[in-house]
């Protein structure tokens, strides 16, 4: 959908949180991927106070990640726990004004691109500081009640991925050797918590402050909790740097901060298990990405790039085998 043709259904749902007359100014489109439409804009009240604010829309025919009314309710059960997440302004269905399912939700200003987070000057200060402060985030986010929101999926992750892996039906033989390892070296089934999914350095809104914001919530699930502090390290989210955590901090930075205020210890095999786990989950991602180009699917330069990126992931796992 267009922007130019969100503006009076978005009127209409603002009315109920700013009040009927609230205006929409500077809708744009932003990013965005199959499966989602996101628009940032302003919503101006009568009394001329301004909301920064995000819309996600989703796209009609597409499924990938959770549902955005899941998402929502995710975002506000996440700002109960104490978790820096966007406010839920509006959510609603495809029988609402908009057509499809979509949350407004507050826009924050900050830093979002790994890279400048990593080497912009204005974060010098705070750069040290954002491994702990992950670390106490994600104990925020894995207390979280697993009963909050209704219908989060519970599968295993490791067979839901070496599903992922077999259906591609092309032999990718040091990925395969990682999955027999990943099963042969599992560590023992920890607690069921809520995870994030996809917390790492690229979905984190940064500031001189450090961490304003976590987004992107839908590949939430119950699970593992380790799950987010491995996938945090995984050696792609470094963007360079020589920092295992998100290239900004260390191990024991995150787990220490992570241990303080969650009240467990954190066990570094399984860290490390899930670690190797997260290398193969992005390797599967770049081998699917990949087959979209080369299938004609959708002809994409950076899509065709990513399969380049197999060959990094496998190098990676063959170097954290014993």
């Amino acid at each position: 959908m267009e922007p130019a043709l969100l503006t009076a259904p978005l009127t209409e749902v603002l009315a109920e949180p700013y009040g009927p007359g609230t205006e929409i100014t500077d809708l744009r489109r932003d990013s965005g991927g199959a499966s989602r439409i996101t628009c940032s804009f302003d919503a101006v009240t009568p009394e001329g106070e301004r909301h920064p604010l995000i819309l996600r829309l989703t796209t009609p025919g597409t499924s990938a990640g959770g549902p955005l009314l899941q998402e929502a309710g995710l975002m506000r059960a996440a700002a109960a726990a104490g978790v820096p997440t966007p406010q839920v302004i509006a959510a609603g269905g495809e029988d609402g004004p908009l057509g499809a399912e979509f949350v407004v939700m507050a826009r924050i200003e900050g830093e979002t691109i790994p890279r400048r987070v990593l080497r912009s000057p204005e974060l010098a200060a705070v750069r040290p500081l954002l491994a702990a402060q992950c670390g106490e985030i994600l104990a925020a986010i894995h207390r979280i009640p697993a009963g909050a929101v209704p219908g989060l999926d519970a599968s295993d992750q490791l067979g839901t991925w070496q599903a992922l892996l077999e259906a591609t039906g092309r032999p990718h033989p040091a990925l395969e050797l990682a999955v027999r390892r990943l099963e042969l070296q599992r560590p023992p089934q920890g607690r069921t918590a809520v995870v994030h999914g996809d917390f790492r350095n690229g979905n984190l809104v940064i500031g001189p402050d450090g961490v304003r914001s976590v987004l992107d919530w839908e590949l939430s699930h119950l699970g593992d909790p380790l799950e987010d502090l491995g996938w945090l390290c995984v050696k792609a989210w470094r963007f360079g740097s020589p920092l295992p955590v998100g290239g900004f901090g260390g191990y024991e930075q995150l787990i220490g901060a992570y241990e303080k205020a969650a009240d467990v210890r954190v066990d570094r095999d399984a860290l490390r298990w899930w670690e190797m786990f997260g290398i193969l989950k992005w390797a599967v991602v770049c081998v699917m990405q990949a087959q979209r180009h080369l299938s004609g699917g959708e002809r994409s330069i950076e899509l065709a790039a990513l399969g380049r990126r197999v060959a990094e992931n496998e190098w990676d796992l063959l170097q954290m085998l014993p």
